[in-house]
């Protein structure tokens, strides 16, 4: 029998994007964007079992190469995709959808309301962990309520960023650390 793993399921367009309007205001520069890197490895250690990690993208033109070296070095299997409508999120509700068929745990890195029909469906599994990775303020209400979620905010829990971004979020008391504020 195979060792269960987590299927890291990276929608890097939506990431990119909620990190760019919503928390920066403008287009990210490549040192502040995500340590993908740092994501793969807190996976693994959170779960306890190998990750596999896919990561995809919308290709308009040729194919990012350096981008893509850089996730292939880093253990991610790059999903690189074109067509018509939004080919990114027809592919991970795909691989959800036969990710049914495995016996495996899944974690979503997205806030895309899109994919709460596929989160739901693997949710019926009692014995599937899923888990949702980004931003908690920007996280699509549907994807809050798939039964047993576990949520990791991809800057305070996992730590993928070299430095601060400038969020603004709801803090637990037990949280607040004022030398952050003064």
């Amino acid at each position: 029998m195979a060792d269960r793993s987590t299927y890291l399921l990276v929608d890097g367009e939506n990431i990119d994007a909620t990190l760019g309007v919503s928390v920066l205001g403008r287009r990210p520069q490549p040192e502040e964007r995500p340590r993908w890197n740092t994501l793969l490895e807190y996976t693994e250690a959170a779960w306890g079992q190998p990750v596999k990690g896919l990561f995809f993208l919308a290709v308009a033109g040729d194919l990012p190469a350096s981008f893509v070296q850089a996730l292939l070095a880093m253990g991610y299997r790059p999903v690189p995709l074109r067509g018509e409508g939004k080919v990114v999120d027809i592919a991970i509700q795909r691989t959800a959808r036969a990710l049914l068929e495995r016996d495996a745990d899944v974690m979503l890195v997205s806030h895309d309301n899109d994919f709460t029909p596929q989160m739901e469906k693997l949710a019926e599994d009692e014995g599937r962990r899923l888990g949702i990775v980004g931003f908690g303020e920007f996280m699509a209400g549907g994807l809050r309520d798939v039964p047993g979620v576990e949520f990791f905010d991809l800057e305070y829990d996992i730590a993928a960023f070299t430095s601060r971004l400038p969020r603004v979020r709801v803090i637990e008391i037990d949280e607040f650390d004022p030398f952050e504020f003064i």
